[in-house]
Parts: C-alpha cells; sequence; structure tokens
C-alpha cells in the first residue's frame, strides 16, 4: 500500500511539471503599437520550458529564429506563412526572430530564455537589415 502510494505521487509530480510551463502568446500584425510590420509583443522574457505560440493575427506573416542569433544547442524553428507555431525553447539565452517576407522592413522580435543579463558579443553582427537591426538594438536596450 505504502508502495503505491509513493509511485503513485512519483508519478503525479512528474506528470504535472509540464503543465508549470507557460504558454505565452505573440501576435503577428501589419500595424502594431510600434508601427508598420510587427510582432507583439517585440520583446519577450520566458522561463526555460515556456512555449511561445505565434499568432498568424494578420495574414502574410511567419515566425523563424533566426540562425546564428539563437543560443548554442538551441533548435532553430520556422513557421509557414499564415500559420500559426508554437515553439517550446529549452535553452537559455537570446532568440532573434524574423517575419521571412517582412525581415527588411524591421519585423523581427527578441525572445530572452532565462536569466539573460547581456547581449552575447557579435549577436548584431552578419546580414541584418538595417532597419531590423535598428528595431533589435530598441529590444535589447531593456535586457
Amino acid at each position: 500500500m505504502f508502495r503505491t502510494l509513493i509511485t503513485a505521487t512519483v508519478l503525479a509530480t512528474a506528470l504535472a511539471a509540464p503543465a508549470l510551463a507557460d504558454i505565452l502568446e505573440v501576435r503577428m500584425l501589419n500595424r502594431g503599437d510600434a508601427g508598420n510590420m510587427v510582432f507583439e509583443p517585440a520583446f519577450l522574457r520566458v522561463a526555460p520550458g515556456d512555449t511561445v505560440k505565434f499568432i498568424a493575427t494578420d495574414r502574410g506573416h511567419n515566425a523563424e529564429a533566426i540562425d546564428g542569433m539563437v543560443p548554442d544547442g538551441a533548435t532553430l524553428f520556422k513557421g509557414k506563412i499564415n500559420e500559426e507555431i508554437e515553439v517550446t525553447l529549452d535553452v537559455d539565452g537570446l532568440y532573434a526572430v524574423k517575419c521571412t517576407p517582412h525581415f527588411a522592413m524591421g519585423m523581427v522580435m527578441i525572445i530572452a530564455v532565462g536569466d539573460v543579463a547581456e547581449v552575447p558579443d557579435g549577436f548584431l553582427e552578419g546580414r541584418v537589415p538595417p532597419r531590423a537591426k535598428d528595431r533589435f538594438a530598441d529590444q535589447l536596450a531593456g535586457l
């Protein structure tokens, strides 16, 4: 009886752990508080294991992690145009996200996973359009 109770308690705890993770929503918009072609919110801080759900509020958008601008060991993701995508982020660090068709227009966002306190060296280097680079800099100012 005691062994059954212990087993049931361990099993219940293990199954309940994933339920503690949050699902946070990001809307993909043609126009938002920060201007045209934006993610709202444009900056998100989440705990490891949380899920981010990108909602295709307006048509013509997707969410894609930018290769070279995610933590080492993180899995890249790419949603389809006009479709919602859910991504569980379990590696601490900064994730840069873009809308593929509107990257040059600055449709980007940053997701900080865990206790990130500073921007990694070289994070904004590489082929980032000027408008996107400006928006990234604004988003990172609050880190």
